[in-house]
């Protein structure tokens, strides 16, 4: 019964999640790619040996490789050294071309495509996922509308940071750091990643907009999603009653425009929170690898199903919470991909630049080098959040208590 329950509550809508996500990212890159008559040898969804495979009339393979854990588009050519070329193997690639009575070819191979298309290929990827996170929150609010709580306060804790600022029973937040509020969420999100940091505030306060400062202060809570996390707090309880909630409706246009900024909102706090993790104002131990963001998923998949009345309602409740997990993990997989570092998305790009100046590809050998120490740094990071995963499940408690 139990592995029947991780299967379905955490297995499953993992692999769902994380391919619909790479499906998504891949998909940039192969569209971009046919909308440039880019030839294209392969498209996978996980790596590793095929567990089935089929090829179109356009002679593209597509594949599902056993390992579910990403994907690739493979381009005509890159099945060997040019891969990373330089100008010597371009000039043997179009040898060989020509040798063959393949000179037709030449136009449509990626690393023969001006830069600016080459760029836009590799680019569509994480933008894809941008996309994919705007349409996810757009359909939900389309379909769906939103419950809306405005931030009126209806209490202070004493010796907290909102306490010492001089908040009120009664206030309602309306900005925070200049950027205008419209839901207690939008609030807590903000302020979850400023422990530490003072912050500016604009309360309505008998019909005045008055000005307060507060310092979240850091705290640990047990969140029912992610588990343990040390989070900003004011010390604010907000008014929630029934009468407090405010129902939005959004036409298409409205929902589109709504989805785009959620999607920045979760675009800027990561890079905010990521920059003080960075600069050591943060620890570091919320770092998530494959096996937290499996955890999320169970957690998620849970709170979707609880209380629902039946099978159908199960399945409902499941995948709205999926969706709007799958949007969050689309922006984070968009902005790590096009981060500057070898093997991802945004060291191409900056490769590309480089070309683009000096008007010649940056030696093999060079490009060679920094992919393998870009993979380095990718595989540490990984193994890295991995421990993480392993202390926040307490895996090794786990073996202690067995072998003690």
């Amino acid at each position: 019964m139990q592995l029947l329950q991780t299967l379905f509550l955490a297995i499953i809508p993992f692999l769902l999640v994380l391919g619909l996500v790479v499906t998504v990212h891949e998909l940039g890159h192969f569209l971009a790619a046919k909308a440039l008559g880019t030839k294209i040898d392969r498209f996978s969804i996980g790596f590793g040996k095929a567990l089935t495979s089929w090829t179109d009339k356009s002679g593209v393979e597509w594949r599902l490789g056993w390992l579910p854990i990403g994907g690739y588009v493979r381009f005509a050519g890159d099945e060997n050294a040019a891969s990373i070329p330089d100008a010597e193997d371009l000039a043997a690639m179009r040898r060989d071309l020509v040798s063959q009575g393949r000179a037709g070819e030449i136009g449509r191979y990626f690393h023969f495509k001006p830069i600016w298309q080459r760029a836009i290929i590799v680019a569509a990827g994480p933008f894809a996922n941008f996309a994919l996170a705007i349409t996810i929150f757009a359909a939900l609010l389309m379909s769906f509308g939103e419950m809306v709580l405005p931030f009126r306060v209806a209490g202070v804790s004493p010796d907290s940071a909102a306490a010492a600022a001089g908040f009120r029973v009664g206030d309602r937040v309306v900005a925070v750091n200049g950027r205008e509020m419209t839901s207690f969420n939008e609030v807590q999100q903000l302020i979850r990643v400023r422990g530490g940091v003072p912050t500016s505030f604009v309360v309505l306060r008998d019909g005045q907009r008055t000005a307060l400062t507060a310092t979240p202060q850091w705290q640990v809570q047990d969140d029912p999603v992610a588990g343990k996390q040390r989070v900003g707090v004011l010390g604010l309880r907000p008014a929630q009653s029934a009468n407090d909630y405010i129902r939005i409706r959004y036409g298409f246009f409205e929902a589109v425009g709504e989805g785009t900024a959620r999607t920045w909102d979760v675009l800027r706090t990561t890079v905010y929170y990521l920059g003080r993790m960075l600069t050591g104002q943060v620890s570091t131990d919320q770092l998530r690898g494959p096996l937290g963001i499996a955890d999320v998923t169970k957690n998620v998949t849970k709170l979707g199903v609880q209380g629902a009345p039946d099978f159908g309602a199960m399945l409902m409740g499941a995948g709205l919470n999926l969706a709007q997990l799958a949007a969050l993990i689309s922006v984070s997989i968009g902005f790590m991909n096009l981060l500057p570092v070898p093997v991802l998305d945004g060291g191409h790009l900056m490769f590309y630049a480089y070309e683009a100046i000096t008007r010649r590809p940056l030696a093999a050998k060079v490009q060679a080098a920094g992919y393998r120490v870009g993979l380095a740094l990718v595989l540490g990071l990984m193994l890295f959040a991995t421990w993480n995963d392993l202390q926040r499940l307490r895996v090794f408690n786990l073996f202690g208590g067995l072998f003690s």
